[in-house]
Parts: C-alpha cells; sequence; structure tokens
C-alpha cells in the first residue's frame, strides 16, 4: 500500500496544477449547488414509532393539525406594583399583530388565564402549521413586532419557544479554530508559508463538505447541528492529516532528498498512517447510522464524508500545493523560531526527555494515569440526559428571559407541558373513555401541578356538546398536563412513564388507546431509543475498527490497549461534561449561566467521534513505534525513539484539535457548546493522558510481548505496509 501512495504522491506533485485545478472545481461546483439548491434545516428530533410520534400522526390524519408544529411564548410583565390588567388593551393589540398566514391560535392570557396570581405577569401561547424550520421571515418578524409593540407600551416583553429562535449566523468557531492552527503551526514548523500548506487543505475540505451538506438541505431534513459537526471535525482533521504528511516531507527535504522523491516519500509512510486513522473515524462515524435514528445518522454520515475529502486531499491537494510554493515551504523561517527536526541524529527534545521519563517510572506513570482517569470519570455516575431546552440558552438571551419569567410566575412545568391523547376510535362509549382517561391521569399526584381536562366545565351545557360533537368529528380528545418540574428535570421524565403505566389498562377496559406525548415525552422516547442502540453500536464499531487496527499493527495487545484507553477518553470526557453543564462548575469560564441536563444525543455521539479521533493518534504514535520494531530496534528501544520521532507532531496535532473544538465551546448554541466542550476534553484526555502517559508507560512493561500475534494469523493477514519496509526496499534497490 505505501508503494502506492508514494507514486499518488509523486504524481500530484508533478501534475500539480492538473490536481489543483480539479479540486477547485469540485469547490465550484459545490458552491453552486449550495446557491442553488439548498433549503433549510430542521431542529425537530423526532422518532418515527415511537408513542409520542405515533400521537402526533394521529391528531395530523384525523385532524389536518399538527402538534409538533412550532411554538412561540411571549410573555409580558408590568412594572412594580402594576398589573398586565390595566394594559389589557395594548397587549391584545400587540397579539393581534403575530397573526400570519401560517399560525393556528394565539391563546389571548385574558381568555385562557395565562395570568400569574399578583396579575403582574401573564404569557401568550402561539402554534403554528408547521415546525420551525419551514417558517417564513415574516412569522418571525411579526412576533419580533409584537414585542416591540408590547415595550412600547412600557411592558417588559420577551418571546421563548422554537418558533423564535433561528440558526446562530457567522462562522466565528472556525475563525478562533484557524488562528489558533496557524499559531501552532507556525511555532511547529518555524514557517508561515509551510504552516499555511496544511490550512489551506483543511479548509478546502471544510468548505466542500459544507457546501455538499448546504446543498442536500434542499432534498432531506437535516439539522443545524450536522453542517457544524461536519465543520467542526474536517477542520480538526484536515490540519492533522496534512501536518502528519507535512512533517514527514520536512524531515526527507532535510536529510537531502529532492522535492518531489521526498513528497512521495511523505505520502507512502505518513499517508499510509492517514489513510488509517482516517478510515477508523469514518466506521465510527457512519457507524452511528446503525441506530436507526435518522438525525445521528444525518450528522455521522455528512461528518464522515467531510473526514474522507480531507484524507483525499492530504494525499493528493497538500503534494501539489508543496510543488507550487517550491523551496519557500522549507525557507521563510519566522524570525525568532527555530524548527528542530526531532529525526534529525542526536537530537535531545522534549519528546526525548519525556519518554525516557515515563519508561523509566514506567509503574508509577501508569498507576498515577489510571487514578486521574477513574477519578474524573466519578461524575458520568450521576449523568442525566435531556433535550436542550430554552433554559439552557445564554442568560440575557430573549429565550432565557421568556423561560425564566414563565418558571418563576408559573411554576417551571409550564415550559414543557405534557399532553395526553385519547384515541376514541371503535369505542362504544367515547365520552366515558375520556371521562376514564382523565380521571387516572388526575389520580396521579406526584410532580402534577394542573390537569386540564377536553371540558374544563362539565356544567357548561354548550361547552359539553360542543366538545361531542368535536370528538364524534375527529375520534380523539386531548388532556393537558402541567408538571411542577422543568421540562428538562428527572423528575418530568418520571412522570411521563409514571402517566404510562397509569394509563396502561385503558384499552382494555374501555376500547380507548392513550398516547402520552409533548416535546418531553418525545425526549424521553428518543433517549430510551439511544439507550437501546448503544450497545449494539459500540460492538459493531469498536469490532471493525479492532479488526482494522489489528491489520495495521499486526498485534492483538497493541488494539486491544488502544479500545481500554479510548474507553477512559469517553469517561474523563463526559465525567468533565456533567461537572461543569449539569453540576455548574467553572459555569463562568464558558459563558453558562444556569445548570442543565447534558444534551441527550452526546453520549453516543461523543463516543463515535472520540474513537475515530482516538486512534488517530493511536496510528500516528504507535505506528512509528512499531517502524522502529520492525527496523530491527528492541521493543523497548522501539517505544522510545517512536515516542520521541513523532511526540512533537502529535502534540502540535492535539493541541490544534483542542483548538478548534474549544472554539465550538465558545458558541452560543448549547448541542454545538457542550459537543465543542466534550471533544476537547476528550482530545485532551486522549492525546496527553492516554496515548503520551499510558500507553508508552504500558508498552514497555510488556515490552516484546506487545506485538505478540498468533502464528497462523500472522500468515492470514495481508501486509499492508503501514510502516513502509517494502517501500524502502523498493527505493534501496
Amino acid at each position: 500500500m505505501a508503494w502506492y501512495l508514494y507514486k499518488i504522491g509523486r504524481w500530484s506533485f508533478a501534475h500539480r496544477f492538473r490536481v489543483i485545478g480539479v479540486w477547485l472545481a469540485i469547490l465550484v461546483i459545490g458552491g453552486v449547488g449550495a446557491l442553488t439548491l439548498s433549503g433549510k434545516t430542521n431542529d425537530q428530533f423526532e422518532l418515527p414509532n415511537t408513542e409520542s410520534s405515533q400521537a402526533f400522526d394521529l391528531v395530523k390524519e384525523r385532524s389536518g393539525a399538527t402538534t409538533d408544529g412550532a411554538v412561540a411564548r411571549i410573555v409580558v410583565q408590568a412594572e412594580e406594583g402594576e398589573s398586565v390588567a390595566s394594559q389589557k388593551d395594548a397587549i391584545e393589540s400587540a397579539l393581534a399583530e403575530v397573526k400570519t398566514s401560517h399560525v393556528l391560535s394565539v391563546a389571548d392570557p385574558f381568555a385562557s388565564g395565562t395570568i400569574s396570581e399578583d396579575g403582574r405577569t401573564a404569557y401568550a401561547t402561539v402554534t403554528y402549521d408547521r415546525q420551525s424550520n419551514l417558517l417564513k421571515a415574516a412569522d418571525r418578524d411579526a412576533l419580533e413586532k409584537s414585542v416591540e409593540s408590547l415595550r412600547d407600551a412600557g411592558l417588559t416583553a420577551a418571546v421563548g419557544g422554537d418558533a423564535a429562535s433561528e440558526t446562530e449566523a457567522g462562522h466565528t468557531a472556525e475563525l478562533v479554530g484557524i488562528v489558533i492552527a496557524l499559531f501552532i503551526l507556525a511555532i511547529t514548523f518555524g514557517s508561515l508559508v509551510a504552516a499555511g500548506m496544511p490550512l489551506i487543505t483543511a479548509v478546502v475540505g471544510v468548505g466542500i463538505g459544507l457546501l455538499g451538506v448546504t446543498t442536500l438541505t434542499g432534498f432531506m431534513d437535516l439539522s443545524s447541528t450536522t453542517p457544524a459537526l461536519a465543520s467542526m471535525l474536517g477542520l480538526a482533521v484536515g490540519i492533522d492529516y496534512s501536518l502528519f504528511i507535512m512533517s514527514r516531507f520536512k524531515h526527507e527535504v532535510t536529510v537531502g532528498k529532492s522535492h518531489l522523491e521526498a513528497a512521495g516519500i511523505a505520502v507512502g509512510t505518513a499517508g499510509s498512517a492517514v489513510v488509517f486513522a482516517g478510515l477508523t473515524v469514518v466506521i465510527a462515524l457512519s457507524g452511528l447510522s446503525i441506530t436507526g435514528i435518522s438525525f445521528l445518522t444525518q450528522m455521522g454520515l455528512a461528518a464522515a464524508a467531510t473526514v474522507a475529502i480531507s484524507v483525499l486531499l492530504a494525499l493528493t491537494l497538500l503534494p501539489a500545493l508543496l510543488a507550487l510554493v517550491g523551496k519557500r515551504v522549507v525557507s521563510g523561517k519566522i524570525p525568532g523560531l527555530k524548527a528542530r527536526d526531532p529525526e534529525a541524529p542526536g537530537a535531545r527534545t522534549m519528546g526525548r526527555r519525556w519518554v525516557d521519563l515515563i519508561t523509566r517510572f514506567r509503574w508509577p506513570a501508569l498507576v498515577v494515569g489510571l487514578l486521574v482517569a477513574v477519578v474524573v470519570s466519578i461524575p458520568v455516575t450521576k449523568m442525566q440526559l435531556a433535550l436542550p431546552d430554552d433554559g439552557a440558552q445564554p442568560s440575557g438571551s430573549q429565550a432565557r428571559t421568556a423561560f425564566d419569567l414563565i418558571s418563576d410566575n408559573f411554576g417551571a412545568g409550564a415550559n414543557g407541558p405534557l399532553t395526553v391523547i385519547v384515541d376514541t376510535k371503535g369505542t362504544g362509549d367515547p365520552q366515558a373513555a375520556v371521562d376514564e382517561a382523565v380521571k387516572e391521569v388526575s389520580s396521579v399526584k406526584q410532580d402534577v401541578a394542573a390537569v386540564v381536562p377536553p371540558v374544563t366545565d362539565p356544567s357548561d351545557a354548550r361547552a359539553v356538546a360542543m366538545f361531542k360533537a368535536q370528538l364524534e368529528k375527529v375520534q380523539f380528545a386531548s388532556i393537558t398536563i402541567i408538571p411542577e418540574s422543568g421540562p428538562s428535570d428527572q423528575a418530568t421524565k418520571d412522570l411521563v412513564e409514571t402517566l404510562r403505566d397509569k394509563l396502561d389498562g385503558l384499552e382494555s377496559a374501555t376500547g380507548a388507546t392513550p398516547y402520552v406525548t409533548g416535546q418531553t415525552a418525545a425526549g424521553v422516547d428518543i433517549s430510551d431509543n439511544l439507550a437501546a442502540a448503544f450497545p449494539k453500536y459500540l460492538v459493531v464499531v469498536v469490532g471493525l475498527a479492532f479488526l482494522l487496527l489489528v491489520l495495521v499493527f499486526r498485534s492483538i495487545l497493541v488494539p486491544l490497549k488502544a479500545t481500554v484507553g479510548f474507553l477512559a477518553s469517553v469517561g474523563i470526557s463526559l465525567g468533565a461534561t456533567v461537572a461543569v453543564f449539569q453540576w455548574g462548575w467553572l459555569q463562568g469560564v464558558l459563558g453558562l449561566s444556569a445548570e442543565a441536563p447534558v444534551i441527550f444525543i452526546l453520549p453516543l455521539l461523543l463516543t463515535g467521534i472520540l474513537f475515530g479521533l482516538a486512534m488517530d493518534y493511536e496510528v500516528f504514535l504507535v505506528s512509528r513505534m512499531r517502524e522502529e520494531f520492525v527496523h530491527g530496534r528492541e521493543a523497548r528501544d522501539a517505544v522510545v525513539h517512536g515516542f520521541a520521532h513523532s511526540a512533537r507532531v502529535v502534540t502540535a496535532a492535539a493541541l490544534i484539535m483542542i483548538g478548534v473544538f474549544a472554539g465550538f465551546a465558545g458558541a452560543t448554541d448549547p448541542i454545538i457548546k457542550t459537543i465543542g466542550f466534550a471533544l476537547a476534553i476528550g482530545v485532551l484526555a486522549d492525546a496527553f493522558l492516554v496515548r503520551m502517559l499510558l500507553v508508552p508507560a504500558l508498552m514497555s512493561i510488556v515490552g516484546k510481548s506487545m506485538w505478540w500475534l498468533p502464528r497462523w494469523l500472522d500468515k492470514a493477514l495481508p501486509n499492508l505496509d503501514i510502516e513502509g519496509e517494502a517501500l524502502t526496499k523498493k527505493l534501496d534497490a
């Protein structure tokens, strides 16, 4: 394999204009597609065939209405000592401005009774006939105009809910990551020209990936997290992959190879590690499709495609760019910076000093490293998962203000009511079935603030008659439950399960089928499905990657060690995330202002992404140890020399990746912020604690046995030549 990659590197170097032209053409085609075919993103997290989604479908089928459409809550508060009743005309006039062709209803607080006990605060619920991503600019403009009118009347006003939210604009996170990467690359190579090469290939890869994802939004529903995740990973791995090849290229030039030959050798050797590192990431991300959850599948495949593009760019565009800039890539030194070659004979680098220290005190290093991993992972045992709500938005934002005003004056549960849909089709006495459902729901006292039946006043003959007529027409009724706890609280999730258990016997008793639904119930259903899919995902993805690493390293213990180390990294990452986001530790550093459960998709998504990235560092670090061992060094000596040669570039790659993810941790969107933070901590733990502390300590303890492989398996496995031994022999010949 190394030989074929060597030829690709030489060919790309020799035909630089052709290679650059092809990639620019792909970039232009992607741009045209994004401009002409793109649609809107959809941040509704739903799963088919769950109880909550079945209820959504039933209501839409029977009545034509939608229960999962966008919702906005307009909250108003009068000044101290005044009441909203004195501003009734102004409030009703402002609410009239909200109505557009997509508004199903506006629940006037004076008619629906959503006024606080002190009369000072009220809120109106606006429901739409479509999900938030399908709303027009006019719908959101009407909301803002209504809020402005309320403020002009002297009221405090804010609007929350998914109808008011839009995808965060701008690419600040990417810019932060690029600036950090440029700084680290400049220090690593001592040259701005050399530092710019990996950045250019990474930016082109991210550009192609984002334009492709943007084009696909015109054909399928994609969440706003999908392009952000593709951008995050594409930028991080794109820089890292090019960095490894670039580092090997500079070394080959330093020892006297021509630029053409150096490009071929760099792609043939470091490029082999890049291919297999990229494959592990692609396997881990594509494996998310095993869950059968559409939004996770989309995120995984989009990110995997971007990573695959980054690998191809590192193998082809980078050599072409190196040919284009010529000798300037190894000249053009930055004053004051000295880029030492860690592979130079007799070089005494920081990496060499570190690995000498670790191998000398290998047992203490192993024990201390494991203790740190265990202690930092302890918060995982208390992890709570939930859908993101407006309570996780930045303090001072409209959504957060509206959420807090409702929580403070009406109870936290008013922000996330539950709904019970009673399907009465085929029942002998629909009214009796609904009454029985109301009775069962009302018997639940724990964490229930209020139960709102279909008819609030049974003595109102007109209201009862209207309800019976409506029931005969659509053959279902809805009961609203207001929890005492907030939408993301564990108590509300427990209430969903309690209600379902309580209503379990309704069908056998009355013939009516109950469904507990609402956004909180949908979150419970999704979390349950994720929990059920997780073991299957872990077995398939880790199993495939384990086999791949056996092929790469021709060892059983090295892949096993890599997998255990990855689990330690995941534990540390999730533990730190729970401590910061859920427990509130060091929240000011990230600009957080409230404790909230961990985003429900994080454990599975983090496992997939971090596994691929962890295997990146395993391949880059240990493949060089393998190369030294194959070329005749004693096992422990191979660990020392392999680590010393690759530590500098692995450190730079890890710092770049941490910087990129940390940039995304500064985003305002809670999902992107959480993913960015968790990945930054995960890479920090994996690169520096696991790969640079535990790995050399353990490998120096085990020694030659670390490379053990059964003889029959050694004969059965193909020789992929990732360490470039066959390539070296061919070149020597």
